[in-house]
């Protein structure tokens, strides 16, 4: 039996790869005799680019660029001709520091290493976009490539966008010149409102309540200062607004999960394999949005392959789950209880895929 596993991280515990490697140590104790194909897969978020690079050939350059608060950090470009793969998590990261003051962090650095992209001879950058820590529509991103503004602060989060009235772009659109810009996206959120980033992301980046809806009044105003129309288009809130910055520029939406199941021909694996196994640590119904568990399966639909998946938590019925296009979801909190998910994750991942081989397996070991 062939099968292909290709997981999203579980976020704060493992990586795509990681997740993927304890899925197949499990499954292999029950059914030694299945041949597991490892697909770790990403959607724009972190592991972007280790996923990208596995499946093309690229040269990988590293650069020193300032994180959200503006301490050096190191960030990686992904060279493959003339086209550039960057990801905005290794700049600006959740996961880079334990400091969480969003009104304040700021996205220069991804600006920056669009700079260094540039100069390395990319014409075509693709901008993997998620788990980031800014909230500043990506107004420090375009400081970084020459935008200026004479009624506010650009490079000072999002608390120095109040009050602003103006900004010239032209200089970042003019280091841009000859550039085309890709950006790939893992949700479909707008920058601002009900629905926008700082409403629905916010409070994971560390604002409370009562500052969503001031926060949120900066990035409109950023909004009516720049282009108040794009900002209301699907793809503007993604990372924070880093998405709307780079259409500002001119740049293509794409989903994330599409560029990197195209760059490790991900639907030609899944039509010769028997089985699908996907999974991320918490299986929702937010998991449509763009998110991995949702592409794996569509995949493995068009394929006329069944698709499971194993995560952390499901927190979807089995109506909602198959709606998603997942035959059946296991979930290694339910089965192992929470202290064991996250005192070893690796290994109760690898416990739950045993478990689950029982019934999904082929050839199985005798008990």
């Amino acid at each position: 039996m062939r099968i292909v596993v290709a997981p999203d991280k579980f976020a704060g515990t493992l990586s795509a790869g990681e997740a993927a490697s304890a899925i197949a140590t499990g499954w292999q104790r029950t059914c030694p005799g299945d041949e597991l194909l490892l697909r770790p897969m990403a959607d724009g978020g972190p592991g972007f680019l280790d996923v990208l690079a596995s499946g093309l050939d690229v040269t990988r350059h590293t650069h020193s660029v300032p994180n959200q608060y503006g301490a050096p950090t190191e960030a990686d470009i992904l060279m493959a001709g003339s086209t550039a793969y960057l990801e905005s998590a290794q700049v600006v990261g959740l996961h880079l520091t334990d400091r969480r003051d969003p009104e304040v962090a700021t996205s220069a650095g991804i600006g920056h290493l669009i700079s260094h992209a540039i100069d390395l001879g990319a014409t075509h950058i693709v901008v993997g976009l998620g788990g980031t820590a800014t909230n500043d529509g990506g107004a420090g991103l375009l400081a970084a490539l020459g935008a200026t503004s004479k009624s506010a602060a650009l490079n000072a989060g999002p608390a120095g966008l109040a009050g602003i009235t103006d900004v010239d772009l032209q200089p970042a659109l003019d280091r841009l010149a000859g550039v085309t810009v890709v950006a790939a996206t893992d949700v479909d959120s707008v920058l601002t409102g009900l629905f926008g980033a700082t409403k629905t992301f916010g409070p994971q980046k560390g604002l409370a309540e009562d500052r969503l809806p001031i926060v949120d009044g900066w990035l409109q105003e950023w909004a009516a200062a720049t282009d108040k129309k794009l900002a209301t288009k699907p793809g503007t809130g993604a990372a924070d607004g880093i998405g709307f910055a780079l259409q500002l520029l001119g740049a293509t939406r794409v989903s994330g999960f599409d560029v990197v199941a195209e760059a490790i021909d991900l639907a030609q694996t899944i039509a010769a394999a028997d089985l699908v196994i996907t999974g991320e640590g918490a299986f929702d119904f937010s998991s449509r949005a763009g998110k991995v568990p949702y592409g794996v399966a569509h995949v493995a639909a068009e394929a006329l392959r069944p698709c499971i998946a194993l995560a952390g938590q499901v927190l979807v019925g089995s109506r909602e789950m198959r709606a998603l296009g997942i035959e059946s979801a296991y979930s290694v909190v339910d089965l192992l209880g929470e202290e064991r998910a996250f005192g070893d994750p690796a290994g109760a991942l690898a416990d739950l895929s045993a478990r689950v081989a029982r019934t999904w397996g082929g050839r199985r070991t005798q008990e």
